[in-house]
């Protein structure tokens, strides 16, 4: 489990714990406060953390998504602009010079499936980064507001109960069902990304390259689409 993972967890198992019935079961209350609330204080510090370093790599999917939508749309008047010279070229009877212009058209057609395809990839990941962030914000939000409850009744509960020697052996952090689902979640969503970064990698370099007769298809599609509009 990752560092990341292990603190999601955790967030997630004080945000669901009952601290009024662990208090209520507990012989010494006192302690059991006491552990909460040091529980509390070092989980949010580290959630909190953990939420900068995942708007962090929000942000640069969101970079890269915005960039791919930006090159969809260059490459497409690229295309554009050079199939409209091929049309020109082949009108004035220049067909060698119009193929040359057709197959560099090609080219940022290609590019621009590439871009559009990257983008379109993109968008599911964001959205559930997206949504890991907020619930963690939220899970943050209850857990600093319950740190503020714990504290100020921390004394009255002392004075009730008095102070006993040893402390209720008793550990809030538990695994609950709702904790594997959400780390079942997070490990899919980073085994999700850590793919697209691979997948990436792999394409490095292959602009040129049509990628598959498929993509060949759709290009020489593309083309005609551009001809018949101009």
């Amino acid at each position: 489990m990752s560092d990341k993972q292990s603190v999601l967890g955790r967030v997630v198992r004080l945000a669901n714990t009952d601290v009024d019935a662990l208090i209520a079961r507990a012989d010494d209350p006192g302690a059991v406060l006491d552990r909460l609330v040091r529980d509390y204080t070092d989980a949010i510090a580290d959630a909190e953390r953990a939420v900068s370093t995942t708007l962090g790599t929000l942000r640069l999917l969101e970079q890269d998504h915005a960039d791919d939508v930006r090159a969809d749309a260059e490459w497409g008047a690229r295309a554009r602009a050079v199939s409209r010279r091929a049309d020109v070229l082949r009108a004035a009877g220049s067909d060698g010079a119009a193929d040359t212009f057709d197959r560099l058209a090609k080219v940022a057609l290609a590019r621009q499936l590439r871009a559009e395809r990257e983008a379109t990839a993109a968008e599911p990941a964001i959205a559930s980064q997206r949504d890991l962030v907020a619930r963690l914000g939220a899970a943050l939000d209850g857990m600093r507001a319950r740190l503020g409850a714990l504290k100020s009744g921390h004394e009255g509960v002392r004075a009730r109960a008095g102070t006993r020697d040893g402390s209720e052996s008793v550990n809030p952090l538990d695994t609950t069902t709702e904790l594997g689902r959400f780390e079942e979640k997070v490990a899919r969503e980073e085994a999700r990304l850590a793919g697209r970064e691979l997948a990436a990698s792999c394409l490095d370099g292959e602009f040129e390259r049509l990628e598959s007769p498929g993509d060949t298809a759709e290009v020489e599609a593309r083309l005609a689409a551009l001809k018949a509009t101009t």
